[in-house]
């Protein structure tokens, strides 16, 4: 790279810089005060792990939170991939009478405010007996991921040659056979993509789990937090709220680094097809 040119980008180079130190100072402060010492939360002074130890051992300890956390999280992603990848090749490969007025009406789920949708389906998941479950919990998280995700999987989809598929169904595959066989491989990172927005959901949701969630054993991990946050006479002790944060956003972190290279590559085919 010439002088010039290196001269030429290093506007984007600082902005890039800016905007790096101002996502990550948050996340690093948050860390710096989960170990430092603070008056009237379980590290006192110095530097030390008061605050994870409290958090460790809160109620039902803090292994019971993050496996409850992990399974509503799996199951969400589980039942977002599940339909948004039925949904998504159904939108972009079969014409059916009122196909585009169905996606609309898919995505129009976006536009309803996500709180004002809880207490209905809390009524529905009662009627269903399912209510304070792991299975409504995520079920009511997997619908609200549904519309962005079968938006992701069909034009992943559309941006897999038809011919691919015309092949595989005179070779003799069924339709199932070619979504399987030949389709699927092609839209794996649209499908990191939509699972890896179906776990960050998922795992750092607070107010579904309030709503729906009346038992403490099955409370997900950002609820346990919110609660063991609140001290004697209204005070917050911040220490073990800030460790709390840090153990929920490691797992964000590791998966978004490990799937990085697929998340982006899932984002740019669909906009490029876009």
């Amino acid at each position: 790279m010439t002088p010039g040119r290196a001269w030429g980008r290093t506007p984007y180079y600082v902005l890039a810089g800016g905007l790096a130190i101002i996502f990550l100072f948050p996340m690093v402060w948050t860390a710096w005060a989960s170990v430092a010492g603070q008056p009237g939360t379980a590290q006192e002074s110095g530097l030390g792990l008061g605050n994870y130890r409290r958090l460790l051992e809160y109620d039902t300890g803090l292994w019971r939170y993050l496996a409850n956390s992990a399974i509503v999280s799996v199951l969400t992603v589980a039942l977002t991939l599940g339909v948004s990848l039925l949904g998504g090749y159904a939108f972009a490969r079969f014409d059916f009478p009122g196909r585009n007025a169905l996606f609309l009406l898919t995505l129009a789920i976006l536009m309803v405010p996500y709180a004002t949708l809880l207490i209905p389906l809390y009524v529905l998941l009662g009627d269903l007996g399912l209510q304070n479950s792991y299975l409504g919990l995520s079920l009511v998280l997997a619908m609200y991921q549904l519309p962005f995700a079968t938006f992701m999987m069909r034009i992943s989809f559309e941006a897999v040659p038809r011919e691919l598929e015309e092949s595989a169904l005179m070779d003799g595959c069924g339709t199932f056979g070619a979504l399987r066989r030949v389709l699927l491989p092609a839209v794996v990172p649209g499908l990191i993509t939509v699972g890896l927005f179906a776990f960050l959901a998922a795992w750092n949701d607070f107010i579904a789990p309030l709503i729906l969630i009346s038992d403490g054993e099955k409370a997900p991990l950002p609820l346990a937090v919110a609660n063991l946050r609140q001290q004697s006479m209204g005070a917050i002790d911040y220490g073990v709220t800030e460790a709390g944060v840090v153990v929920l956003a490691v797992p964000c972190l590791l998966l978004f680094l490990l799937l990085q290279r697929h998340y982006m590559r899932g984002f740019m085919s669909g906009a490029l097809k876009g």
